[in-house]
């Protein structure tokens, strides 16, 4: 079994080579030796024929004279590399250049296409001889005499034995040929193999180290396309889990610092009560109403988390139905409209008569408004003022909650929006677990909307939710 990668690879390149390259050199050396070499003889041994029979129609006595006959066949093999053999009408050898012809003399012979040469044709075939146990191309030209009529035929043969050990030669070279293909189409593909494994390697080593909680350099990406891919997700993954590892981080700080105040007030309050605070009524009932005000700070401690559970998971789920926008503002207002009085703030509400239907999620949406009112309130300082707006725009609806604070600078802009964010001391968001705007910008996200801020340093904020008219698309 092939078990490495590298091996696969390699084997993959190599393989197509394996049976493409001998194919080839199979089909190349019969092409050379069928269209090439025995064509080039065959023709070769042709010409020579027939330039040996019209010298033989020129000696008109050769048929008949057998001294005249040899003295030809002598004559014409001084001049080609066959044997020549002149035979008679009736095919009969007259004369012959291999002596070991001189005893069959006058001796009738079965020659393959004699009766194509006895009709005036000249014949080429190749054929097996049993006298010289080889391979011959054997052509046969009639020879005519004045009156055209065939009286004889030149017969010349050739062994192929010393040609096929010449193309041996050219055989060893064309293996040596595509021997040297071989080899280095397989030292490419080793080296393509290779190019494919090192990126594979450093992304499993940098998963292994990842298991292990070692601290990862962004990985190089190199190599083919779909490799750079790879180590770009791997990359990501790092990143993203880096940025996990932080969030947990300010998880953990944040839950210890917002969770220590409330409870050490809450141990303060029920020391104070166990120690004999409950037999004053005046004490007593400021005691229990510090201890319902820190209660409620850990309920949005815990309203926040849930939202962080919810970005955790992945995608918000929400429980959408048809809610009439105008109806909806008017009740879920009345609640801040009394915390922004009782801190002496002015309380504006400007909504427009003819704000539609959406499809949304009220629960969630209130939690969004809750979240840009709670901070409008927490950070307006008295006599100031917070205005809720409503209007439609284009294909979006819009709610715009504005205030009177401190604004908010372009530098925290570009990160209120982030988990876990907290603003220095002094300035608009220096308390609580920097989720609240995270979720709210989540969750107008997953209903297919846009949360946007608008605020200068002293200029209050504007921050403006918008909520697409339609039901978007899943």
């Amino acid at each position: 079994m092939i078990k490495t990668m590298r091996a696969r690879f390699v084997l993959s390149h190599v393989l197509p080579l394996l049976v493409i390259v001998p194919l080839m050199g199979i089909a190349l050396i019969y092409v050379l030796e069928t269209q090439v070499l025995l064509q080039n003889l065959s023709t070769e041994l042709t010409g020579q024929a027939l330039l040996a029979a019209e010298i033989a129609s020129s000696w008109g006595d050769v048929w008949t004279n057998p001294i005249r006959a040899q003295q030809l066949t002598t004559l014409v093999r001084s001049h080609v590399e066959a044997r020549v053999m002149l035979v008679d009408i009736e095919g009969s050898i007259v004369s012959s250049s291999d002596p070991e012809d001189a005893e069959r003399f006058g001796q009738p012979l079965a020659l393959s296409g004699w009766a194509e040469a006895r009709a005036g044709q000249v014949s080429v075939r190749t054929i097996y001889s049993r006298q010289l146990h080889h391979e011959v191309v054997d052509v046969l030209v009639p020879v005519t005499g004045l009156d055209e009529q065939v009286v004889g035929i030149v017969r010349l043969s050739r062994q192929l034995t010393g040609v096929y050990e010449r193309f041996v030669r050219l055989r060893y070279l064309i293996a040596g040929v595509l021997l040297a293909g071989l080899t280095l189409g397989g030292a490419v593909g080793w080296v393509l193999a290779l190019n494919m494994e090192r990126p594979l390697r450093r992304v499993t080593g940098a998963l292994d180290r990842l298991v292990g909680s070692e601290q990862l350099s962004p990985l190089p990406e190199q190599g083919p396309q779909e490799m750079q891919l790879l180590a770009r997700s791997v990359n990501s993954l790092v990143a993203r889990l880096r940025s996990l590892e932080q969030a947990r981080r300010h998880l953990l700080a944040n839950l210890v610092h917002e969770l220590g105040r409330p409870l050490g007030a809450l141990h303060s309050a029920i020391e104070a009560l166990l120690g004999g605070a409950d037999k004053d009524p005046g004490l007593r009932q400021e005691l229990l109403i510090g201890m319902e005000d820190e209660t409620d700070r850990l309920r949005r401690l815990l309203d926040d988390l849930s939202g962080l559970n919810d970005q955790v998971l992945g995608a918000l789920e929400l429980d959408r139905r048809a809610i009439a926008l105008g109806e909806w503002l008017t009740h879920s207002l009345g609640p801040w409209r009394e915390a922004a009085q009782d801190k002496g703030l002015l309380w504006k509400v400007t909504v427009s008569p003819d704000l539609p239907v959406l499809n949304a999620d009220p629960d969630r949406l209130g939690q969004v408004l809750g979240n840009l009112l709670s901070n409008a309130i927490k950070y307006t300082p008295a006599d100031g003022a917070v205005s809720v707006d409503a209007g439609v725009e284009g294909e979006m609806a819009w709610i715009r909650v504005s205030d009177t604070g401190p604004g908010i600078s372009p530098e925290e802009q570009r990160r209120i929006f982030d988990p876990f964010y907290r603003s220095q001391p002094g300035r608009r968001f220096p308390q609580g677990m920097g989720l609240g705007l995270s979720i709210a910008r989540d969750v107008v996200i997953a209903h297919g909307g846009r949360l946007e801020v608008d605020s200068a340093p002293g200029l209050g904020s504007r921050f403006t939710v918008f909520l697409p008219t339609f039901e978007p698309p899943d």
